[in-house]
C-alpha cells in the first residue's frame, strides 16, 4: 500500500552497530597502534599480546556499539583488559621492564620505566586523552590519585620531551614522537 507516494523497498536497513567483522578489520588495520597501547600499559611483550587478543575478543563479543564508536571502543577494551591483567593501584611499587628494551624507541622505554599506576594514568590521560573522571572510574581511585600520578609521570618524562622538541626543531612532544608505527622487529 502506498501512502503519500512512498514506496516500500526490500533493501535491509543499514546496520548502525559495529559487527564482529568491523572489529576484526579495526584490529587488523590498527594493529601497530593497538599493540603499542597494550605494550605501554602492560610493560611486558607477552602480556601485551594477551591483552591485544582479549581486547579483540571483548570487542567482538561485547555489547553493541555504534559503528562510529568502534575504534574508540577497541582502544577502551584494550585499556580495560590491561587494567584487569595488571591491577594498577596508587602507591603500589611494581616491577619495571628491563629486558628486550634495546630494540624499542627510547620514548617507549621511558614510559615503560614508570611505575604501573603512573604509566596507566599517563597513557590513558595524556596519550589517549581520557578525562580525569574517566581515568578515576576505570582505575577505581580518586581524582587526586590521577592528578598526582600524571604529575609524577610528566616530571619523570619531562627531560625526554624537552630533548625531543630540540632534536627535531618542530616542537615534538612525547605523544607525537610515539605515533609512528611500532617497529616490526619488536
Amino acid at each position: 500500500m502506498r501512502i503519500l507516494g512512498t514506496k516500500q523497498t526490500s533493501a535491509p536497513p543499514a546496520t548502525l552497530h559495529a559487527t564482529s567483522a568491523d572489529f576484526c578489520r579495526i584490529f587488523e588495520d590498527d594493529m601497530d597502534r593497538l599493540y603499542r597501547l597494550s605494550l605501554l600499559l602492560t610493560a611486558n611483550p607477552e602480556l601485551a599480546e594477551k591483552c591485544f587478543v582479549r581486547g579483540l575478543e571483548d570487542s567482538k563479543g561485547g555489547n553493541p556499539v555504534f559503528k562510529e564508536w568502534a575504534q574508540s571502543w577497541a582502544r577502551r577494551t584494550i585499556i580495560s583488559s590491561a587494567i584487569r591483567m595488571i591491577e594498577p593501584r596508587p602507591n603500589n611499587v611494581s616491577d619495571r621492564v628491563t629486558r628486550d628494551l634495546d630494540r624499542l624507541p627510547r620514548e617507549l622505554v621511558a614510559v615503560l620505566g614508570l611505575q604501573a599506576f603512573d604509566r596507566f594514568v599517563f597513557v590513558m590521560s595524556v596519550l589517549e586523552g581520557y578525562s580525569d573522571r574517566d581515568c578515576k572510574l576505570l582505575l577505581d581511585c580518586s581524582t587526586s590519585d590521577i592528578v598526582r600520578a600524571r604529575a609524577h609521570a610528566l616530571r619523570h618524562l619531562g627531560p625526554l620531551t624537552e630533548t625531543a622538541g630540540k632534536a627535531d626543531n618542530r616542537g615534538a612532544t612525547l605523544a607525537t614522537v610515539m605515533c609512528p608505527p611500532f617497529p616490526a622487529s619488536a
